[in-house]
């Protein structure tokens, strides 16, 4: 399983690569599931953690589903309508109720092809790059499905109602700039620079007080949701915890001594 993602840790950022590069990279099938979920959660775990990057490995960043699976009786489909809800739920249905809970930052990394459940799994990440070769697609509908995953939750909330609706009602596909265009990615660079970036980006965000960095992300998640006097309310929470951390004192007195200040995560 192991195999499945590849781990490597450096200076506070873990990148994981799904490992699947001869199939695209799908993320339906059960092992995969497994495999990333446990990676993910280790490292939402590990408070030396501080920022995860999620990207693929050869030409694809993920295309999604396995499509040799997809017949009755293959993969999440079953011939028994109730079991084929229960295989959605315990299965693929796990990731974005994970993606949710999580408080590290995860960075996607997309250095191809991003199609149907591969693009709202970026879209399951709080920022993503792009390289020039990478492509988008909300792409069920071309196989007579629904985004089953929870990309009709999702992909609205990154792109606007608009944009999500014709992608997901065309299944037309988008190259690095339609997508930057629209706000998918937040930017778009060279193939050979797409894991240079990212982590210089993951570097910036791990050299801020990780407390700090994970109770922003949990904010900015539940703004998604909440009414402003609620998020005001956690943020009044949030703050008064800040608040007592060495590291914020640590900020306080750096920036009166007019130095580099000196995070430690305490």
């Amino acid at each position: 399983m192991s195999d499945l993602i590849l781990q490597e840790t450096h200076e506070g950022v873990r990148t994981l690569t799904l490992n699947l590069p001869d199939q695209r990279n799908p993320i339906s099938g059960k092992a995969m599931i497994e495999a990333l979920c446990a990676a993910i959660e280790a490292a939402d775990r590990d408070l030396e953690c501080r920022v995860v990057i999620l990207t693929g490995a050869g030409s694809a960043f993920s295309t999604g589903g396995d499509i040799a699976t997809m017949r009755q009786g293959g993969g999440l489909n079953d011939a028994m309508p109730a079991k084929t809800r229960y295989n959605y739920r315990n299965g693929i249905q796990r990731l974005p109720i994970l993606f949710e809970s999580i408080e590290v930052p995860v960075i996607a990394a997309v250095n191809g092809a991003a199609i149907g459940a591969g693009c709202d799994l970026a879209c399951m990440c709080d920022i993503r790059i792009a390289s020039e070769k990478a492509k988008f697609a909300e792409s069920f509908v071309k196989m007579g499905i629904v985004p089953g995953d929870g990309g009709a939750w999702l992909l609205p909330r990154v792109v606007g109602w608009s944009k999500a609706s014709e992608m997901a009602f065309t299944g037309d596909l988008l190259d690095a700039a339609q997508a930057l265009a629209c706000g998918l990615v937040s930017q778009v660079v060279a193939p050979d620079a797409l894991m240079d970036e990212a982590r210089q980006l993951a570097l910036r965000i791990a050299a801020n007080p990780p407390y700090a960095v994970r109770m922003t992300k949990r904010l900015i998640r539940e703004s998604r949701l909440a009414s402003i006097s609620a998020i005001l309310e956690a943020s009044a929470a949030a703050q008064a915890l800040c608040h007592t951390t060495q590291d914020h004192a640590e900020a306080v007195e750096a920036f009166l001594e007019k130095r580099s200040p000196k995070f430690t995560g305490n």
